[in-house]
């Protein structure tokens, strides 16, 4: 007998142990400041009262807003690349469609009644169910740019900049809190790792990352207070570029502050 293959005989489990024994070493990278703070706060100065406009076009008198602090952070982003795959069968039932008249099949040493209709709206046939496995396999590869909570950063507002000498140094020097070991892989495990649902037994699972780091980019956050009002606004600028990233209303006390002394 030619074109049959018979199943291997192989020892699978829906519970077997997700493969992750490739994974990169991950990279610390610090990003030089191109920018001196004092070029930061002029620029800051040229808008302040931008911050604190109302409608759009009341805006407070220049000798209303002052100057609270200008603060060096950084910002991290995750950089990370992988791939994976599964090897696994899945459930299936196949339908063989055999004259009206015949009421019994032997396949490969098996009998087959088919006296069920699969097709109960035929007439003219009659059907024999198999049911058996059929084995898949899925490969699936990924190279993102992340924030913090995750979300996808594009390269055109992903600024470049020489590196630090010492970035653990820096990061010290600075209070930054690092991102958490594993916390850039399980990000990138839970969007790259989907798990099929028709799963019945599987064969290999791999997780495998071969790029991994985290690049800290240096932000200036401005300060500003309306002495009229009590409220504060910041203003945050990229340490690269320059460019004002966003800004954030931080205090609304009820009862405004004493305007600064003459």
């Amino acid at each position: 007998m030619t074109g049959i293959t018979f199943a291997e005989e192989v020892a699978i489990c829906t519970d077997a142990v997700l493969s992750s024994d490739k994974i990169a070493e991950r990279k610390t990278i610090v990003y030089e400041t191109r920018i001196d703070p004092t070029v930061i706060k002029v620029a800051a100065e040229k808008i302040k009262n931008q911050l604190f406009t109302r409608f759009g076009f009341l805006k407070p008198k220049p000798d209303e807003i002052q100057f609270v602090s200008i603060d060096k952070d950084y910002e991290p982003y995750i950089v990370i690349s992988g791939k994976y795959s599964i090897d696994y069968y899945r459930k299936c039932v196949h339908k063989v469609i055999v004259d009206k008249d015949v009421h019994e099949v032997i396949l490969l040493g098996h009998k087959f009644d088919s006296n069920q209709q699969m097709d109960l709206s035929a007439t003219d046939h009659n059907a024999i169910k198999l049911d058996g496995e059929e084995r898949l396999k899925i490969e699936d590869k990924a190279s993102v740019i992340l924030d913090r909570l995750g979300q996808d950063v594009t390269l055109e507002k992903f600024p470049s900049a020489p590196s630090e000498k010492e970035p653990k140094k820096t990061l010290e020097t600075f209070g930054v809190e690092e991102i958490a070991p594993d916390k850039d892989l399980n990000m990138f495990h839970s969007r790259l790792v989907m798990r099929p649902k028709d799963i019945n037994r599987i064969v290999s699972e791999i997780f495998e990352v071969d790029e991994r780091a985290v690049i800290y980019t240096p932000r200036f956050k401005v300060t500003f207070r309306n002495t009229k009002t009590g409220e504060e606004k910041t203003v945050e600028f990229d340490g690269i570029t320059s460019e004002i990233l966003k800004e954030t209303k931080t205090t609304n006390p009820s009862n405004p502050l004493p305007p600064p002394p003459p």
